[in-house]
């Protein structure tokens, strides 16, 4: 007869990702061992093992979830009436409301994706590829003479952009949303004008 799933399934699987999520950015997923993760989440390694085969399958699907929901979020976003400047600052608004309390999370990623076999880190990639292609896309449209036919342009903008928003990530991980709007605001402001200065 085969096993019914329990009722909270799920909300045990969140709760092991999350508790995963704050144990591998706080000591390191070479580090962090099974008993640190069971002791954070609170049940015992028997019940973690029941979901999870070990470490790495954590690890992936902790990125994996992370990277999925935030491509989606993001590429989602509802740019309904905007003109080209204004899906820019949405799109920008939007990354910086969807890094919000995930500090753990996009630490892992950038210290642990590449403790995955290739084709596990293939399939992440693209999830940051589709984010990368999203906000270059809604750069190239606020500013075609700029960047249009510029395909080396166009990338170290779409990037410069994602370094000032990863920067305010490393260092304003507590900011609530008024503070994000505002620095969405400068971010966006420092791009539009320095295209047309360039």
């Amino acid at each position: 007869m085969a096993r019914t799933i329990a009722k909270d399934h799920d909300q045990k699987r969140d709760q092991i990702l999350k508790a995963g999520a704050k144990v591998f950015a706080t000591e390191g997923f070479d580090r962090a061992s099974m008993t640190q993760l069971a002791r954070e989440c609170g049940i015992s390694k028997a019940n973690i093992y029941h979901y999870y085969d070990g470490k790495d399958a954590i690890l992936y699907d902790i990125l994996d979830n992370y990277l999925s929901t935030l491509r989606d979020r993001v590429c989602g976003v509802d740019m309904t009436g905007l003109d080209p400047e204004g899906r820019l600052r949405r799109a920008v608004a939007e990354i910086l409301f969807a890094y919000q309390g995930a500090d753990f999370e996009h630490k892992v990623q950038i210290n642990d994706m590449g403790a995955l076999p290739e084709e596990q880190q293939k399939k992440l990639r693209g999830y940051q590829r589709d984010l990368v292609r999203f906000l270059s896309e809604t750069l190239r449209a606020a500013a075609p003479e700029e960047l249009a036919g510029d395909p080396v342009k166009l990338r170290g903008v779409t990037m410069s952009v994602f370094g000032m928003l990863n920067w305010y990530y490393m260092w304003n991980s507590g900011a609530g949303t008024a503070a994000r709007e505002q620095y969405a605001r400068l971010v966006s402001d420092l791009t539009l004008e320095g295209l047309r200065g360039v």
